[in-house]
């Protein structure tokens, strides 16, 4: 936990508007989870930021979801199942798309294929 964590996390009454990364260590999510909340609705910004703009978050708002478990449950099922679906497809050090199949990259396919467009010379 880092200093700055620390400090906020010991404030006996929080601000009003919470950061991205307050917002975060209060809800105890890591900071890269909230936009991925914000995106599936679970968590709404303080007025209508732009897309990439700085997004604020009401503290009030956020100890009343922080002290629903179901609201808990479903914001960490959205989390999992983001990074499931990330992890689905990865790019491979080739820049090609590969597709996971039971948690395994098939290596063998993407080896073959490596095979195929490196150079042989055929008087080996």
């Amino acid at each position: 936990m880092s200093p700055e964590q620390k400090e906020f996390m010991s404030l006996l009454l929080p601000p009003a508007r919470l950061s991205q990364e307050q917002a975060a260590w209060y809800l105890g999510f890591q900071v890269h989870d909230i936009p991925v909340l914000v995106a599936v609705g679970l968590l709404k910004p303080l007025g209508k930021p732009v897309p990439n703009g700085l997004k604020y978050f009401a503290s009030v708002e956020l100890r009343r979801l922080r002290d629903d478990a179901k609201w808990l449950a479903r914001a960490s099922d959205a989390i999992a199942a983001h990074w499931r679906r990330k992890n689905r497809t990865s790019t491979g050090c080739l820049g090609r798309t590969l597709k996971r199949s039971n948690n395994r990259t098939r290596g063998t396919e993407m080896d073959a294929e490596a095979a195929d467009a490196s150079p042989v010379s055929a008087s080996a």
